[in-house]
């Protein structure tokens, strides 16, 4: 069993997730020691391959025994991001505030609550929680997407907004994401070429990404905005 459990570790930690997964899965049913390591693993490895529901029940156990505050803070943050991409943002910014009270606090942390809440149109507390995340780290790329990003797609702030958009493209020049974002901020303020050129480099990117196409859908007038 052993043997076993590290070369499924070794797998998990060359990103073979698939290979990974087999071997944590013939390890089921180990004394309790194990058992703790292998539902830790088999939820990230589930987390990594995109089975969600089944990364969640290892996840939670794996939370829920309390055996490891470090393991229990890594499955919080997972499940929050599981959470979110399954469009339950509101047991997402559960599990963050949660490690917020355990007294956990990073940039990840308030970047996943504002994304939480922008999810929810909670528009306020979104730029809030980004705030806190880049006052954190003033340097960090995706603090600086998504409070330009909210401050822009809100107007609560175009002008601003477009500057953070900036910094973070000038931090990650190749992240679709942050490149979305910044033709959407030069949309909102009005630089409609300048739109078109980002948002065009984003596109080759992730020509498939929902909201990029959407973004350049409405700069080129083929929808409303």
């Amino acid at each position: 069993m052993a043997s076993r459990l590290k070369e499924g570790i070794r797998l998990y930690r060359s990103k073979r997730w698939e290979l990974a997964l087999a071997e944590f899965l013939a390890t089921e049913g180990a004394d309790n020691e194990e058992n703790a390591d292998i539902a830790y693993y088999l939820g990230l490895c589930f987390t990594k391959l995109g089975r969600y529901d089944d990364a969640l029940l290892y996840l939670e156990q794996v939370v829920t025994s309390g055996t490891d505050p470090l393991r229990a803070h890594q499955c919080r943050m997972a499940l929050a991001y599981v959470y979110m991409l399954t469009g339950r943002s509101r047991l997402a910014e559960f599990e963050l505030k949660k490690l917020i009270e355990k007294g956990f606090e990073s940039v990840q942390i308030y970047s996943s609550l504002g994304f939480a809440a922008w999810q929810q149109k909670r528009v306020d507390p979104s730029i809030e929680y980004y705030r806190k995340a880049h006052g954190i780290d003033a340097e960090n790329a995706n603090a600086l997407n998504g409070l330009g990003f909210v401050l822009v797609d809100s107007d609560s702030d175009p002008r601003r907004g477009l500057v953070f958009c900036k910094m973070a493209v000038e931090r990650k020049p190749q992240n679709p994401a942050y490149l979305d974002s910044l033709g959407w901020a030069h949309y909102k303020n009005g630089g409609i070429p300048e739109a078109r050129t980002w948002l065009r480099r984003a596109l080759d990117l992730a020509p498939r990404r929902e909201e990029i196409v959407n973004h350049m859908r409405v700069v080129v007038g083929e929808i409303p905005s």
